[in-house]
């Protein structure tokens, strides 16, 4: 049967605001921080909001009103808000739902600004949060309290590649009537709409792969218009959206999504084999590579592995300093998504601020190196993991 919608990358590339008088073929920028009304009903109406209509920047502007149409229709959303960093978006999502003495079902695996969020800010508002294995999903009913009111988790995780049944979660979730958040960052919509497996609302940094150029910091939060509407009304008044260069910005960079996550992910698979068979490498984990312990999952949840990989260099830290410094054409950066290849050591960096027992328990050990594997020409990224791994020898 002939496809009566348009495909994801038609979408990406063809929604877009109104034209104007101009006629322009491709959506200006509306660098304005306020729009005039025509008369004083105009203007009644308006902060009313009998009119749905512009404002205040900080409260919508067709910049912003384009990139949150297109990745609604990315993700399958009712609707959606725009953030000024992807952590001010995790932060004002929970912050508009959440109130004094509410529960956080958190999956463990999560990024270490989010960890510090729930352990050193939560619980000055008495918002407690509890952790449960993504391995052992059997034990996450019995977490839950009368005080529990949101189930949240990220797939693929950060830093370790590891993945969520969302599906298993969103059945936990609509049973007992919480909120299922998810972080989609690793995957972008291209990869995995977690909208498909129960998922609530759908937060991303736009900083990553979504711009894919690292230009602009940038968040977003799709979802269930009903939710949204609570997390626009908070974040109207608290005032972390998205100036609307960096959402005229991300909107374009959105255009070429699908083409460069395709090359992101057929350049990691080829450096995970690579590492897969070096001797120098303890272990490495690609959620398409075959030997992954949750492989089977990963294609039922992604169309493909991502751009991220893990793995351990072998003999210690002090091999481990050896292999970094001899990196040259990766950059040693604490970044993903981007077009440039990049390399981190998640222990003293992304997650330096956890305990090394909570690292342990997130399986970021001393050794972990995380790539983000850019655009670049495959052979010259192998080539220079190759060399690195021979210096350390």
């Amino acid at each position: 049967m002939k496809k009566t919608n348009p495909h994801f990358e038609t979408d990406a590339i063809r929604t877009q605001i109104e034209r104007t008088t101009f006629l322009e073929h491709s959506s200006p920028i509306y660098m304005t921080s306020s729009f005039v009304f025509e008369d004083a009903e105009d203007m009644r109406a308006s902060f009313a909001e009998e009119k749905d209509r512009n404002i205040y920047s900080r409260y919508s502007n067709p910049n912003g009103t384009e990139l949150i149409d297109k990745v609604c229709k990315m993700e399958g959303a009712e609707a959606g808000f725009a953030f000024a960093s992807g952590m001010a978006a995790v932060f004002s999502t929970f912050a508009a739902l959440l109130e004094s003495g509410d529960h956080i079902l958190s999956a463990r695996n999560i990024f270490g600004s989010t960890h510090s969020l729930f352990t050193q800010f939560f619980p000055k508002w008495k918002i407690t949060h509890t952790y449960f294995r993504i391995d052992e999903l059997e034990n996450v009913e019995a977490l839950i309290t009368p005080k529990t009111k949101v189930i949240y988790a990220e797939s693929p995780t950060n830093p370790g590649v590891d993945l969520v049944d969302l599906e298993r979660l969103g059945a936990i979730a609509k049973k007992h009537g919480l909120i299922f958040i998810v972080d989609n960052c690793f995957a972008s919509p291209y990869l995995q709409q977690p909208i498909k497996f129960g998922a609530h609302l759908v937060i991303h940094s736009g900083t990553k792969l979504m711009d894919g150029q690292g230009r602009v910091l940038a968040g977003i939060t799709v979802g269930r218009a009903d939710l949204i509407d609570k997390i626009y009304r908070f974040a109207r008044i608290a005032g972390p959206s998205l100036s609307p260069f960096n959402a005229w910005l991300l909107s374009k960079s959105l255009e070429t999504l699908a083409v460069r996550v395709d090359r992101h992910c057929r350049n990691a698979l080829e450096v995970a084999q690579f590492l897969e068979g070096h001797t120098n490498v303890q272990w490495v984990k690609y959620p398409f590579l075959p030997s992954h312990p949750q492989h089977k999952l990963a294609r039922k949840q992604m169309k493909a592995g991502g751009c991220v990989l893990a793995f351990e260099v072998k003999g210690g830290v002090q091999a481990g300093r050896k292999f970094f410094d001899a990196i040259k054409l990766l950059s040693l950066s604490a970044n993903l998504g981007d077009s440039r290849s990049i390399i981190t050591h998640p222990a003293s960096t992304t997650h330096s601020k956890l305990s090394e027992k909570e690292r342990m328990e997130s399986g970021i050990t001393d050794g972990m190196v995380r790539i983000s594997v850019g655009l670049e020409h495959i052979e010259d990224i192998i080539g220079d993991i190759s060399q690195a791994l021979d210096a350390i020898c």
